[in-house]
């Protein structure tokens, strides 16, 4: 238990961001998840469009240091080079 004014301030700093980094982080999974739904269905145009929303999340997410930022671009690559797999 925290012990200084100090350390319960931080404390109560930490709780409100871990609500709003749980939001943003639930928010981002969800783009990702709609991309690979679209990829896993063959529909390459919903993909693209779902692609268009899900990339500015990872990045936000990356910036937010919610995600690592080599993570975020992983995430992007591996899902547009899936997407480019569906025109063959």
């Amino acid at each position: 238990m925290a012990n200084t004014s100090s350390a319960k301030k931080a404390t109560r700093k930490i709780a409100r961001r871990t609500i709003i980094n749980k939001s943003r982080r639930t928010q981002m999974r969800g783009a990702v998840r709609t991309v690979e739904e679209a990829i896993k269905s063959g529909d390459r145009n919903a993909a693209i469009e779902a692609m268009k929303r899900a990339e500015p999340e990872l990045m936000q997410a990356a910036q937010r240091n919610i995600i690592h930022r080599n993570n975020a671009n992983r995430k992007v690559s591996r899902l547009t080079h899936a997407i480019a797999k569906l025109a063959k």
